[in-house]
């Protein structure tokens, strides 16, 4: 189980959304790579990254800011937002990458997806974002009729290494995270599911460490950290101890 932190880019900046809403953006950090390094400092493994002006022009945007990132955190990276093309994909990888998220294309182009797991095995992740139960596009601005298991079974098969499956609902208003549908998609699949959207105390973190939950490959946090919510070392010790008494 992987607690990632989030690191939302808007302008170059840390923000954090309310529901999606470009409009409603927090700066939490005008520092990126610092923000980046703070993470690591604080013990977490892994990072989550997305861009999103990215997200919404349909190409990267923050490049920059994703760039100092890596360059500052020797933690491994995943980057969702703006990424639609093989080219860009492999772009992002050669720099260092660890994973690509593959949001708005996955339901637009679904065979891209499959090629990309073929061309770069290990190395891409599905990003499906659901607003009403129904899957989001173009960086939560366009809904689709498309379902999340519907979406989600696509990919069965291909070498998809996670599903990041975010509540659109939840998200940045601390609500808690949609056990009920994350965990419904993560027995619908065999594939890796990670959570997203709201977040918001060491009891979420307690929830998934629950057996029915330890399914799942991990959960991501935004809001809750930045706001001192959620204490970095508590979290990652509950953590840790579930680990040592899985293998012990």
């Amino acid at each position: 189980m992987i607690l990632f932190p989030a690191i939302d880019l808007k302008g170059g900046q840390c923000v954090r959304l309310k529901l999606g809403d470009m409009q409603q953006a927090t700066v939490y950090n005008t520092d990126p790579a610092a923000q980046a390094r703070s993470f690591e400092d604080q013990g977490f493994e892994w990072l989550h990254v997305v861009d999103l002006d990215g997200a919404f022009a349909g190409h990267s945007a923050n490049g920059d800011a994703v760039e100092a990132i890596l360059k500052a955190t020797d933690n491994p990276v995943q980057l969702g937002g703006g990424i639609r093309t093989l080219d860009h994909i492999e772009a992002w990888l050669s720099r260092g990458l660890r994973r690509v998220i593959l949001g708005t294309v996955a339901v637009r182009n679904p065979a891209l997806v499959i090629e990309a797991c073929r061309k770069f095995p290990g190395h891409v992740a599905v990003g499906i974002d659901a607003k009403g139960g129904k899957v989001a596009v173009e960086g939560w601005a366009e809904a689709s009729e498309l379902g999340i298991i519907e979406l989600a079974r696509k990919f069965e098969g291909a070498g998809v290494a996670a599903i990041i499956y975010t509540d659109i609902d939840r998200d940045g208003i601390l609500a808690g995270i949609n056990w009920t549908s994350t965990l419904e998609l993560a027995d619908a699949v065999s594939i890796p599911v990670i959570a997203s959207g709201g977040l918001a105390s060491l009891d979420d973190v307690r929830r998934m460490l629950e057996p029915d939950a330890r399914k799942l490959e991990g959960v991501i946090s935004g809001r809750a950290l930045y706001d001192g919510r959620i204490d970095p070392k508590e979290a990652l010790a509950l953590i840790k101890a579930t680990r040592a008494k899985e293998t012990a």
